[in-house]
C-alpha cells in the first residue's frame, strides 16, 4: 500500500518531518522558550486544516498513540508564569520521560485491567497527565466512561476555578483544534457541571465527590485525585469495586495504616518493560528527583523554609513521600535516610573492605525473602524474591555471595528461616557449599549484647544495654539509627566528628532504592511490660519491612566462632603446607 492511499501513514510520515524541520525541538527541559514549540503546532495545524484527507489521517493515527497526542496537542494552564506578562499562562504540555512513562503506566492498567496507584511528591503534572489521558480516551475510545473523584465535590467541579479536575478537562478540549471535536459536539451542551459527552461516539466523563465516589454508575476506568485524604475510603472503595474495571488511585502520602497506604503496601512497583503478576494493584512512584527541573538545589531551598516554619514534617509528606512523617516513633527519620544516599561519595569515603551480607527469610504469605550485601560502611546489594521454598531461598542467596570472597551471610534462624540451616549443611555434605561463604544464624530474640556496657558508648550514665533494651532486635535496630544520624550529622553540621565505621551510605544506583527508603523509616519504638525498648515493625497493620530486617542484621552481624583462614599466597611465603583453613 503507497502513502498516498494511506492516510495513517502519511500523517506519521508528514508529522515527522514537521518535527525535524521546524522546530528541531530541544532535549533540554522545559525549552528554552516556547515559540519554536508553537510554531511546529502552529505548521501542523495549518497543514491539516488546509486537506481533510489528512485531517483523516490524523484521526487514526492518533487513535492508538496516546503519548504523541499529548505532545503535538496537550495544552496546561500554568497560573504561576502570570507574574511575568512575556510568558503565557496556557503552554504546551511537553512531557518529561517520567510523565511519559506515567501515560504508558496509565495504559498498561487499562490493557491489562488491572487497579493502579501513583505515589507522588507533589506538583509533579501527575493530575495533568490523568486529565489528558481521560480526554484522549473520550475522544477516541467509543463508549468509553471514564470517572473521576476527589475527597471534596468542589474539588472535582467549580466552573471558572481553574484548580478543579473538570476546569482543566474543559480547558484541554476547548484549547484542541475544532477537527478534533467530535461530529456535532457542542461546548455549551455537552460540557456540563461534572460531566463531558462525546455525541459521536458515546464515551463520556463524569465526576463525584466525598462519599458518592464510584455510585454514579460503571465506568471503565475511575481516576480518584489525593485518595489518600479521603475521609471513608472503605465506602468508597466498597462502590468502586463493583463498578469500575480500573481504579487508579493518584495522591501524596498521608500516614500510614489508611487505605491509600495498605494498597501501596500490598500493590507491586511498575516500572517499562516490568513482567507484574496479576490481580496486584500496579504502584508507580512519582519521586521529586524525576523532575528535570528540579534539583538539589530547588529541594534544599524549600526544606530549609518549611523548616523555619516548623512545617518540616509537611515537606517530608508532601515532597519526600514520607509515610512516617507525621508517626510518633519513628526509629530512622527519613530526612537521615535521604542524607545517607550517596553519602560515601558525599564525604569521600572509599568503597573499600570485607563484604557482610543479610538474608531475611519470608514468613507468611505474601511476604518477600530479602538479601542485602555490604562492603565496608556503604550497602552495594538488595534484592528480593518470593519463593516460597526456604532450599530455593537459600541457594539463591549462597550464589548471589559467591562472587564476594570471603564473605558472613547473616541470616534470620527463627521460624521459616530455622530451615536455612538444614539446606546449607546439605550442601556443605555434598560438596556445593562455597568455600568462602560461612552462613550465620541471627536471632532477633537473642539476649541484648554486652549487657553491661552503658548503651552511649563512654558514657557511664547512660542506662546499660541490658536494662534498655528488650532484646537484641531493639539493640541493632538503635545501632542503625545511630549509623544514620551520625551520617546525617556528619553531612549536616560544620566540625562534627565522627568515625567512618560509624556512618552509613547507600548508593542512588540500587534498584529498590525508594522501596529501602520507605522501610527503614517505618518501623517505631514500643515499650515491652518491663518498660524495655522494643521494635514495632509493622505499625498500624503495615506490610513487614524485609529490607529493613535484612539492612539490620548486615550492619549489626553476629560474628562466627570459625577457624582463621590464611590464604596460599601467606602460606606459600612462609614455606609451608598450602593447608588452607587453619584452627586456632
Amino acid at each position: 500500500m503507497s502513502l498516498e492511499s494511506n492516510p495513517v501513514e502519511r500523517y506519521a510520515v508528514h508529522n515527522a518531518w514537521i518535527a525535524k524541520v521546524a522546530s528541531k525541538q530541544q532535549k533540554e527541559w522545559p525549552p528554552a522558550n516556547y515559540t519554536k514549540v508553537f510554531k511546529e503546532r502552529q505548521i501542523r495545524f495549518w497543514e491539516l486544516k488546509k486537506d481533510p484527507r489528512k485531517v483523516k489521517g490524523a484521526l487514526e493515527y492518533y487513535r492508538t498513540r496516546c503519548p504523541e497526542f499529548l505532545t503535538d496537542w496537550a495544552t496546561i494552564y500554568e497560573p504561576r508564569a502570570a507574574f511575568d506578562a512575556s510568558k503565557p499562562t496556557s503552554i504546551p504540555f511537553i512531557l518529561f520521560q517520567r510523565q511519559k512513562e506515567l501515560v504508558q503506566f496509565i495504559l498498561e492498567c487499562l490493557k491489562d485491567q488491572e487497579a493502579g496507584l501513583v505515589e507522588k511528591s507533589r506538583d509533579m503534572g501527575a493530575t495533568w497527565i490523568c486529565v489528558w489521558v481521560s480526554i484522549w480516551l473520550w475522544l477516541f475510545w467509543p463508549g468509553a466512561h471514564i470517572g473521576w473523584g476527589s475527597r471534596k465535590a468542589h474539588l472535582v467541579d467549580d466552573i471558572g476555578n481553574p484548580d478543579t479536575i473538570f476546569e482543566k478537562i474543559r480547558q484541554g478540549i476547548r484549547g484542541l483544534p475544532v477537527f478534533f471535536h467530535p461530529k456535532n459536539f457542542s461546548v455549551k451542551e455537552h460540557m456540563s457541571s461534572m460531566k463531558v459527552i462525546n455525541p459521536e461516539n458515546g464515551a463520556s466523563i463524569t465526576g463525584e465527590g466525598g462519599d458518592n465516589i464510584g455510585r454514579g454508575g460503571r465506568t471503565l476506568a475511575h481516576f480518584n485525585d489525593e485518595s489518600a485524604y479521603y475521609e471513608h475510603p472503605e465506602l468508597i472503595e466498597a462502590a468502586l469495586s463493583h463498578n469500575t474495571a480500573v481504579p487508579i488511585d493518584i495522591s501524596s502520602v498521608h500516614g500510614t495504616g489508611n487505605l491509600f497506604h495498605n494498597k501501596r503496601e500490598a500493590g507491586v512497583e511498575w516500572y517499562p518493560g516490568a513482567k507484574l503478576p496479576k490481580g496486584r494493584t500496579r504502584v508507580f512512584v512519582f519521586d521529586w528527583r524525576d523532575h528535570p527541573g528540579k534539583d538539589q538545589e530547588w529541594y534544599d531551598l524549600g526544606r530549609a523554609q518549611k523548616e523555619r516554619e516548623g512545617l518540616l514534617h509537611i515537606w517530608a509528606q508532601e515532597v519526600d513521600r514520607d509515610y512516617a512523617a507525621a508517626v510518633e516513633g519513628v526509629i530512622i527519620p527519613g530526612i537521615w535516610v535521604k542524607a545517607a544516599i550517596d553519602a560515601h561519595l558525599a564525604l569521600n569515603v572509599d568503597e573499600e573492605g570485607s563484604y557482610c551480607a543479610a538474608l531475611d527469610v519470608a514468613d507468611e504469605g505474601g511476604d518477600t525473602n530479602a538479601l542485602v550485601a555490604r562492603r565496608g560502611i556503604v550497602l552495594t546489594h538488595a534484592e528480593e524474591w518470593g519463593a516460597r521454598d526456604t532450599g530455593v531461598t537459600t541457594r539463591k542467596a549462597i550464589a548471589l555471595c559467591r562472587n564476594m570472597g570471603e564473605v558472613e551471610l547473616q541470616y534470620d534462624c527463627v521460624g521459616m528461616g530455622s530451615t536455612v540451616k538444614a539446606e546449607s549443611n546439605r550442601l556443605r555434605d555434598d560438596g556445593h557449599l562455597p568455600p568462602n561463604v560461612y552462613l550465620v544464624p541471627w536471632n532477633a530474640g537473642a539476649e541484648v549484647v554486652d549487657k553491661d556496657k552503658p548503651m552511649i558508648p563512654h558514657d557511664r550514665e547512660s542506662p546499660k544495654n541490658g536494662d534498655y533494651f528488650h532484646n537484641m532486635n531493639a539493640q541493632a535496630a538503635w545501632a542503625l539509627r545511630n549509623r544514620f544520624e551520625t551520617t546525617y550529622r556528619a553531612l549536616n553540621e560544620p566540625g562534627f566528628t565522627w568515625d567512618t565505621d560509624d556512618i552509613i551510605s547507600i548508593p542512588s544506583s540500587l534498584p529498590l532504592l525508594r522501596k529501602i527508603e520507605k522501610e527503614l523509616s517505618q518501623p517505631v519504638w514500643g515499650q515491652s511490660t518491663r518498660l524495655k525498648l522494643l521494635v514495632d515493625k509493622k505499625p498500624d497493620n503495615t506490610k513487614s519491612p524485609n529490607l529493613f530486617d535484612a539492612i539490620k542484621m548486615c550492619y549489626y552481624p553476629v560474628r562466627a566462632k570459625r577457624g582463621l583462614k590464611i590464604s596460599d599466597r601467606v602460606m606459600r611465603w612462609a614455606g609451608l603446607p598450602e593447608v588452607g583453613r587453619v584452627g586456632r
